[in-house]
């Protein structure tokens, strides 16, 4: 008996050893230099022991709670007015403080590649963005990418508070960074970005389980059943890689001549994927020495390894990012040096999309690389071994990212949320209204926020033109974002304009964060005198042989925005027959005809994947949406 109970003396004070030893744990985004969201009650937690007290010290106050069961605490500071620095100091049976802090407006940044593009990534045209930024009080947590459809975490495995410095800046996201800028040269409120965004990926997987529940079950249920990709599906034994053609050595024989920039479909080359090697001689004068020097290799489809005097400067997997490319110092020389790109292309015209800059920068020198370059296959892959339907990866799964990426930060305090994505889910535009106001419900319940500011990007243009009237996923995706704006508290930053025909990750991003940072001075903000959006289609009448179309957002009044006739504009009778109409401004009215149409019924306007010169706006200089009347 005495030996039971010294036994059980022993178990109890080893439990009580374990339990008063534990350690207070925060989240990784509450850190040194957050921002958190001014005038409203501010919720902060993390893990301690089981029902140990947990004592908060903030602003001359205490505040105190006790760890539940699981060791998981939670409490609220008061609402705080602007400003900072503060500190917070969190005590257990261990101390952390927590510096630098500021409070202020914070916004959830959110989507795809489009809000993850990084300053950097358009740092020519935003280069001297970058060198002169000196903003202390515009602070990035970008939550790190992670996916996982079997479980919700509580907590995101790294990342940290970044102000706005030449140094930082060009982490930033794009879009993000030019939104916060704005608002704070508006009203000089610490501004936070939280970046939460991945390439590639569809509304679904930031959506949560419950968000999704009244999503049709079949259409789930077959994102949820396409295999996972983790692999390539093949590989390839590349002939360039054995005999080393990067090697500075290497004397190239059996070489043809191409053009960059083009596609190599386009230039004798029949049907080929696989391996493509080019290589350019050049020739440089009198290099300054120390000088920083860039390669400039426009975009490639689809993937690049790239090379100067043997050795490799750079790389990018898939076809969208600009390849700019940094030339590590001294590698250049005087004389001849040798550039080399191994181009892997599976699908599809593979090579050097046109339209796109292809130089080599050297301080203040540059040298064209357009012309004509040697290629040489290294590998084919036989189309007998390509994999049809090959799969998604787990990203694309329902709620995989809103367990790993979103839940962590629900307790995180904001204004409200930024959006921008689309590209990935237009190959279903048809129920993408749907997913995208069951994504803004969700997220202001998980928030416990219903009346949360949500913003959001309408898709620019994209792809090839179109000079006939024609169908068009990108533009049906772009209604049923239009047609989101049925939620309360919602806004769309037009950017139809903003669009490149060969590339989806169009360079005005500046554009982009003002008209979203506009939406907010008056949805988030209250500025009701203040017009936010370009003209929205309202409602159409049928007036001698003519359609009359209203629009709401009209500001002071509708113009063409190139000053030219107003375009892209189609109308059709009861066959929905559409042909290219003539339209004028009538007064805050556009009217509409065409000879070849008698008896109007429906109009559309901007209706393609690039409606490039689509030229409807507002005089405060904002695009009209595309829309049709014929749903």
């Amino acid at each position: 008996m005495k030996q039971l109970l010294s036994s059980l003396l022993i178990v109890g004070f080893v439990l009580m050893s374990s339990y008063t030893k534990a350690q207070i744990k925060l989240p990784r985004i509450i850190r040194d230099s957050m921002i958190l969201q001014r005038e409203t009650p501010v919720n902060l937690w993390g893990w301690a022991g089981k029902k140990e007290k947990v004592k908060v010290y903030f602003n001359k106050h205490n505040y105190q709670t006790i760890a539940d069961d699981n060791g998981q605490w939670k409490l609220t500071l008061p609402p705080t007015k602007s400003g900072g620095p503060f500190e917070i100091i969190f005590k257990a049976s261990n101390t952390i403080t927590i510096h630098e802090i500021l409070f202020g407006d914070v916004w959830i940044c959110a989507g795809q590649s489009n809000m993850v593009h990084q300053m950097e990534l358009h740092s020519v045209r935003y280069e001297s963005e970058i060198t002169n930024a000196n903003y202390p009080a515009i602070r990035n947590f970008t939550v790190p990418n992670a996916t996982d459809t079997s479980k919700v975490y509580d907590d995101v495995t790294s990342g940290s508070w970044k102000w706005a410095n030449p140094k930082d800046l060009p982490q930033f996201s794009a879009v993000a960074y030019f939104f916060a800028k704005n608002l704070y040269d508006k009203y000089q409120v610490p501004i936070g970005i939280i970046n939460a965004s991945v390439g590639g990926t569809p509304i679904e997987s930031w959506t949560s389980k419950e968000g999704l529940e009244n999503i049709d079950t079949a259409y789930i249920n077959n994102i949820k059943r396409m295999p996972v990709i983790d692999n390539p599906p093949f590989t390839f034994e590349d002939k360039g890689l054995l005999e080393k053609w990067n090697d500075p050595n290497y004397q190239p024989k059996g070489w043809h001549t191409i053009n960059v920039p083009g596609y190599w479909e386009d230039q004798g080359v029949k049907d080929f994927d696989g391996i493509m090697w080019y290589r350019k001689e050049i020739i440089i004068h009198n290099l300054a020495k120390n000088s920083p020097s860039k390669l400039f290799l426009g975009r490639i489809i689809d993937a690049d390894q790239v090379y100067i005097n043997g050795k490799k400067i750079g790389n990018t997997t898939y076809m969208y990012p600009q390849r700019r490319y940094p030339i590590p110092t001294g590698l250049l020389v005087e004389g001849k040096n040798t550039i080399v790109v191994r181009v892997e292309n599976i699908n599809g015209k593979g090579g050097f999309m046109p339209d796109k800059p292809y130089c080599l920068i050297m301080g203040k020198d540059t040298i064209d690389l357009k012309g004509e370059w040697l290629y040489k296959v290294g590998a084919v892959l036989d189309p007998t071994k390509k994999v049809k339907g090959a799969g998604s990866v787990n990203a694309y799964k329902p709620n995989a990212l809103y367990n790993t990426m979103i839940a962590p930060i629900i307790n995180f305090n904001n204004k409200g949320f930024v959006w921008y994505q689309g590209e990935a889910n237009t190959s279903k535009p048809e129920i993408y209204e749907k997913l995208q106001t069951n994504l803004i419900q969700d997220w202001r319940n998980k928030w416990q926020n219903p009346n949360a500011t949500f913003l959001y990007v309408q898709l620019p243009g994209y792809m090839d033109m179109n000079y006939i009237p024609s169908e068009s996923k990108w533009a049906r995706l772009r209604e049923s974002q239009l047609k989101a704006l049925s939620e309360p508290n919602t806004a769309m930053a037009i950017a139809i304009d903003l669009g490149e025909w060969n590339d989806i990750h169009p360079d005005r991003k500046k554009e982009v964060g003002d008209r979203l940072a506009l939406a907010a001075q008056s949805i988030a903000y209250g500025e009701k005198n203040l017009e936010y959006s370009g003209p929205l289609y309202q409602s159409s009448i049928i007036k001698d042989n003519k359609m009359v179309i209203s629009f709401t957002h009209i500001g002071t009044g509708l113009i063409s925005s190139d000053k030219e006739n107003l375009n892209y504009f189609s109308i059709a009778g009861e066959d929905k027959k559409f042909v290219w109409a003539k339209a004028v401004i009538e007064g805050d009215k556009v009217v509409v005809w065409s000879s070849e149409i008698p008896q109007p019924k429906y109009v559309r306007y901007a209706w393609a994947d690039n409606p490039e010169g689509a030229n409807l706006a507002n005089k405060e200089g904002l695009p009209a949406s595309p829309f049709r009347t014929d749903h």
